[in-house]
């Protein structure tokens, strides 16, 4: 099972689809707490390649994006082999 990391801020609507789909899919994941100006929201804008927004999810340590990224991967039927579902 890949280890899957979402980076998350209280409020954000986008985290709370993506943990959905997360749950939905009833994988074990980790949520970091990253809210604006804290150093875990730094942290996770240096592994993302400097992006800003939330969530940032990490499958493998491997930035796949936010929520739009997350939901994309789902659409095409590709999410399941990152997941390590077949």
């Amino acid at each position: 099972m890949p280890k899957i990391e979402i980076y998350t801020q209280p409020g954000c609507p986008y985290c709370v689809r993506a943990i959905t789909l997360l749950q939905a899919k009833d994988v074990p994941f980790e949520e970091i707490h990253a809210p604006h100006g804290s150093a875990e929201r730094e942290k996770a804008q240096e592994r993302s390649g400097g992006k800003t927004t939330v969530p940032q999810i990490f499958i493998d340590g491997k930035a796949i994006g936010g929520c739009s990224e997350l939901m994309q991967l789902e659409k095409a039927g590709q999410l399941d082999a990152l997941l390590g579902r077949s």
